[in-house]
């Protein structure tokens, strides 16, 4: 007998044991909580030839950053493929792409894999979230085309908290927060525990402007997850945003040791680490607050460890931010004149800019920032996260003394934020 998963896909294994931890595995890793690494070992332990089971832990140890054991999971997925059916056999190709670095070549292996098999969650996941494989394309719409992907698969998912998860962000990114919330709210309640419904229910409350709200929720909410979890740390990244915008100094700097500097014992991946603690670090020193150099050296540092090289521009950008604070010239000038990447050719302006910030030259700051504010979604991430681009623009205009300009700057790029934003001398 055959075998189906929780999608109803046929399986390549006959053993329900091996199925029955596939299925949880694959749950676990959709909501970001701890243990689908080990979920997809006991799959495979259940049944040494089950090449699903192979492809998911190279997944799920990709997504925990260990990507020698992730490269040979994926490599024993391949070697059973043969005797595997046609979805997963793209299931396993799609995978084997982005392991590879492929990711252009993966992200059309993902869209024509669903085309045929659009309940195929481990693959639809590789291009549903802002850091997937659309969310990094680096295209001048990007936003969009995730809105309609995740569109495309809703009707294939009733009732699906992962997927109204995805499609609320997507919405969310779109500018239609209400509606993000309403789906976000639903996915909650189809499974509580989603910690993806809950990060992205975070940035709809702080797309509509309720930080309040947010703070509550999230503090209530995060009390009850475990923090091996792979979303723990940007979960605390968002609220230490949040004490940030309300001013609140103490809870601020004691999230970010406890859960989001790399010495705090987080168990983000190194980009989210190192992206979350220098966009803390520089909207904290915009917002007026002393930052004590040593944490610009050790982000510096981070970077250098896990980022000697450009390429993935979103990593980029918060790198040369680090560099620059630091007052690290060499490895600043090494990301301008070498960045590359699917956004390369705004990082290299950027980074520059960075180094103007760090050294007070605002106008040449401005002349740089002017060049890419245009098109900055192109660099990745979310719009909570980019707010450090608009800010920082923000920032070097009152540094100017061009306070109009700065304010009508921020009520046409982020009205949300124009009535208090986290900026010293705004007000």
């Amino acid at each position: 007998m055959t075998l189906r998963d929780a999608y109803d896909n046929a399986l390549g294994t006959a053993d329900d044991t091996a199925r029955d931890a596939y299925d949880s595995a694959v749950e676990l890793f959709l909501g970001g909580n701890y243990g689908a690494v080990e979920g997809f070992e006991a799959a495979i332990q259940a049944d040494p030839r089950f090449a699903l089971g192979h492809a998911g832990l190279a997944r799920a140890l990709m997504m925990e950053g260990r990507m020698p054991e992730a490269r040979a999971a994926i490599e024993t997925a391949q070697g059973l493929a043969p005797r595997t059916t046609s979805r997963e056999q793209g299931h396993i190709a799609a995978m084997a792409a982005l392991l590879a670095g492929q990711a252009d070549r993966a992200r059309g292996l993902t869209k024509a894999h669903m085309r045929d098999h659009p309940r195929d969650p481990m693959v639809a996941q590789l291009c549903s979230n802002v850091f997937g494989l659309i969310g990094f394309s680096g295209e001048v719409g990007r936003e969009s085309e995730l809105l309609a992907f995740s569109a495309s698969l809703l009707p294939h998912y009733p009732e699906s908290w992962w997927m109204k998860s995805m499609y609320a962000m997507a919405l969310c990114e779109t500018g239609q927060a209400e509606a993000s919330l309403r789906e976000m709210d639903q996915a909650l309640a189809l499974n509580p525990r989603n910690a993806q419904g809950a990060h992205f229910k975070a940035h709809a409350l702080y797309e509509l402007g309720d930080a309040a709200l947010s703070r509550a929720f999230l503090a209530g909410w995060m009390a009850g997850y475990d923090p091996r979890s792979l979303l723990h740390g940007h979960i605390s990244w968002h609220q230490a945003l949040l004490a940030l915008q309300d001013r609140d100094a103490e809870v601020l700097w004691a999230i970010i040791d406890a859960a989001v500097a790399p010495d705090s014992g987080t168990r983000s991946l190194p980009i989210n680490t190192l992206t979350d603690t220098a966009s803390i670090l520089f909207r904290a020193e915009m917002a007026g607050l002393a930052v004590d150099p040593s944490r610009w050296q050790q982000i510096s540092a981070y970077a250098h460890q896990y980022f000697p090289q450009t390429g993935q521009s979103f990593a980029d950008l918060h790198a040369a931010l680090g560099h620059a604070m630091a007052g690290d010239g060499d490895a600043l000038g090494r990301i301008i004149g070498t960045a590359r990447g699917f956004a390369g050719d705004l990082v290299r302006p950027l980074a520059a800019a960075w180094g103007h910030i760090a050294r007070s030259e605002w106008r040449a700051a401005l002349d740089d920032m002017t060049r890419i504010m245009a098109t900055h979604e192109r660099l990745g991430g979310s719009r909570a996260q980019r707010d450090l681009i608009d800010l920082a623009y923000v920032h070097v205009l009152l540094k100017l003394g061009l306070a109009q300009e700065a304010r009508r700057a921020l009520m046409l790029r982020r009205p949300v934020l124009a009535a208090a934003p986290p900026l010293a001398g705004y007000a």
